[in-house]
């Protein structure tokens, strides 16, 4: 399909969402209009109407008065051709090889991902500025070649004027989803207002004693209820509709990076990217913002930049996943097609002889990696995040786990004290040695399942005894970290871990733990082992 068929098929779906407006205004002037000619007109007449005119406010809001509005620029860095002259040769080159033109600007970004825009005009049938946005995590995991087949991909949107339709597309998805919300924020705000009014209802009843009746606000805006499922029924219709044509449109993308780069190149790739979204995910939330609740970051540039220690370190465990493709999209209307779907069908393709993968990696094709990383960090962190402390990985590793482990303690802090002590570690094994059913006591203060609750006697103890062992625990951990025996260890290709001073220390602690919280307790392993160090 051309890009003058694509935009008028965009043209007429938006069209159709100003028709459905048109004939909905319609049928409820024609039931005005009906009703006014009756000859019993009344108050249902006159109640009719009112609805009517209610009922086309969001409608005409909708098509009239609502501006689409502009999408805030992706936050990132600008690149000049000055700045990343090898990145913008290498796009220059897709572009050219491609057969379209190359991108106005690079913004380096800090998502694992390549996306372009265009600037349209003309509903779609002039071009106009052109961005590409590189995601920096992206450019981590996927060596020189497989950069180039993603880029490859992103540049094909160009060249089948795919960029120049997303406007009107966006455009009516807007209105619809707008004009949905205003259907239904129309009725929560009626069912709010007729669930207050039953309320003061009530509680004149109950002033009067009287019984009052229950709050019922079923059938409470079904009229605007009603008006936004008929859009939402179009919404799909629309989604459906735009998406068969974004998916041809990716499958056409994926054959010119094939082009270009090679189908094992694209192919690896795509696996990759299957591979680098999960890992970027978690190394986010389990390693850059690690420090984040004690006040720390990591050294500058390593908030984004330590990704690739992760991936190095994990290499193993993520080759499962480049074999692992998901079958089904995220959503049924998403965009994309299956992405075991698009790689079943390039490797499909005849050997092109091309190389799968490069030597150099992708990061090489900027002048300065670290100080990409420190910019892109910011123009994406808020003004509060960059104002705090940077540490090294380790430092950043240990005094966070023991900032979190002793917030953790206070459960058990917080339940000694009501049992008359300071809350300290000494205070606990004295306490146990005084009397063994503190242990037992301590475990009502943790939070418990059903089952925990229903039991009694020694089937009680069972479920307790694992709870006050592992508060018993952290209150160690936070003795020894404070101290300086122990260090929280950084771990790339695992969880952060207790270093402990010597060999076979983990071994004796286990004991000492399990002799503590015995049905006969035994505090002295534990005494010699932790108080002692």
């Amino acid at each position: 399909m051309g890009a003058y068929l694509r935009a008028l098929r965009a043209l007429v779906l938006l069209a159709g969402f100003y028709l459905l407006g048109l004939v909905l205004i319609g049928i409820l002037a024609g039931i005005d209009w009906l009703m006014i000619t009756r000859t019993d007109t009344g108050a249902l007449t006159s109640k009719i109407i009112l609805v009517s005119v209610v009922l086309s406010i969001p409608i005409v809001r909708g098509m009239f008065m609502l501006r689409t509005p502009k999408p805030d620029p992706m936050p990132g860095v600008r690149v000049t051709e000055q700045d990343e002259p090898r990145l913008w040769a290498a796009v220059r080159e897709l572009a050219e090889q491609i057969g379209t033109r190359a991108p106005d600007e690079i913004v380096l970004v800090d998502d694992v991902n390549a996306a372009v825009s265009e600037e349209a005009r003309l509903l779609g049938l002039l071009g106009g500025k052109r961005t590409l946005y590189l995601g920096l995590p992206l450019m981590t995991g996927l060596d020189e070649t497989q950069l180039r087949a993603v880029l490859g991909h992103e540049l094909g949107h160009y060249s089948n004027s795919d960029t120049r339709m997303m406007p009107l597309i966006v455009r009516g998805r807007a209105q619809l989803i707008r004009t949905i919300a205003h259907f239904h924020e129309r009725a929560d705000n009626k069912v709010a207002k007729e669930a207050a009014k039953q309320e003061k209802a009530a509680e004149k009843r109950l002033a009067k004693g009287k019984k009052a009746k229950e709050v019922d606000t079923s059938g409470v805006g079904l009229t605007y209820r009603a008006m936004a499922r008929i859009y939402t029924a179009y919404g799909k219709f629309y989604l459906r509709a735009t998406r068969s044509t974004s998916r041809r449109q990716e499958f056409a993308a994926d054959l010119a990076a094939t082009r270009i780069c090679g189908r094992d190149a694209y192919a690896a790739a795509l696996r990759e990217l299957n591979v680098l979204s999960p890992a970027h995910e978690f190394y986010m939330s389990s390693y850059a913002t690690l420090g984040v609740g004690a006040g720390l970051l990591p050294p500058p540039g390593q908030v984004f930049g330590g990704f690739g220690a992760l991936l190095d370190a994990r290499a193993e465990e993520l080759d499962a996943m480049r074999e692992d493709l998901p079958t089904e999209p995220p959503s049924p209307y998403d965009s994309h097609p299956p992405l075991a779907e698009r790689v079943a069908r390039i490797e499909a393709l005849p050997d092109d002889g091309l190389p799968a993968s490069s030597a150099r990696p992708s990061l090489g094709l900027l002048s300065d990696p670290v100080a990409a990383f420190t910019a892109l960090e910011r123009e994406v962190l808020t003004p509060e995040a960059l104002a705090l402390p940077r540490v090294d990985w380790e430092d950043l590793v240990h005094r966070s786990m023991s900032q979190y482990v002793a917030q953790g303690a206070e459960d058990i802090r917080t339940a000694l004290t009501a049992e008359g002590t300071d809350g300290s570690l000494p205070a606990l094994l004295d306490a146990i040695d005084a009397d063994p059913a503190v242990l037992w006591r301590l475990a009502e203060h943790f939070p418990k399942s059903d089952e925990a609750k229903a039991a009694t006697g020694r089937a009680a103890r069972e479920f307790a005894r694992p709870a006050v062992r592992r508060a018993l625990n952290q209150l160690v951990t936070v003795e020894l970290t404070a101290c300086g025996t122990a260090r929280w260890q950084l771990s790339w290709s695992e969880s952060a871990y207790v270093r402990y001073p010597a060999d076979g220390f983990a071994e004796q602690l286990t004991l000492a733990l399990d002799a503590a919280v015995a049905d006969r307790p035994d505090t002295e392993p534990l005494r010699k082992l932790v108080l002692a160090s």
